[in-house]
């Protein structure tokens, strides 16, 4: 789902600017928050951040976990404009966990990739309260996951160029979501029971 979470953050930077005094845009503050070491985060993050800067007015933070205990530089949520989160149940607490709670609490836009759904240990509701989702683990590795564009999302602006995926990664079950959730697309698998969310976006 990375394409996913690339085309939705470029929505956001398409979208979203600061105009200074003398009327010129200012870039677009980008906080990238990684915690997902089996998801190797650290290094897609890295890379979508040189990707953002050179092709987008966007200046990015990239904030790395050290272990799961540890999550230093988040003073950086405090005046960006867009946090990307991922996360795998980092272990995180006092002012931490006060700051990342105090961002999702802000109103700004937030992404969420993957983990991001179990991405706080000493916080899972931010899947329900937050994200919307009802992370219940998953389904085995190794059957191929079908991605399907959910039929009343086919013109959503966040899959513009998005196209089914297929997938050996295991799928999530995040079913059924909040109800103010907008449904983007859709898992399966041969031993999944139906089809389960897989993108989707809230306000």
């Amino acid at each position: 789902m990375h394409r996913l979470m690339l085309v939705s953050l470029f929505l956001v930077v398409g979208c979203l600017g600061r105009v200074a005094m003398g009327g010129e845009t200012l870039p677009l503050k980008v906080c990238l928050v990684s915690g997902s070491a089996e998801y190797d985060s650290d290094r897609s993050l890295a890379a979508f951040k040189e990707y953002l800067e050179e092709r987008y007015n966007a200046h990015c933070t990239l904030i790395k976990a050290q272990g799961f205990d540890d999550l230093p530089g988040l003073e950086a949520l405090d005046d960006c404009e867009v946090a990307l989160f991922f996360t795998r149940r980092l272990r995180i607490t006092g002012k931490q966990l006060e700051r990342v709670k105090k961002y999702c609490t802000s109103g700004r836009p937030i992404v969420a990739v993957r983990t991001a759904c179990h991405g706080f240990q000493n916080w899972l509701e931010f899947d329900k309260l937050v994200l919307g989702g009802n992370y219940q683990g998953h389904f085995p590795e190794g059957p191929t996951t079908t991605i399907k564009i959910h039929p009343e999302a086919k013109d959503h602006p966040a899959l513009d160029g998005v196209v089914p995926i297929r997938s050996r990664a295991s799928l999530y079950k995040a079913a059924p979501l909040a109800p103010d959730c907008q449904l983007l697309m859709t898992g399966s698998t041969p031993e999944s029971d139906g089809s389960h969310p897989v993108a989707w976006t809230r306000t």
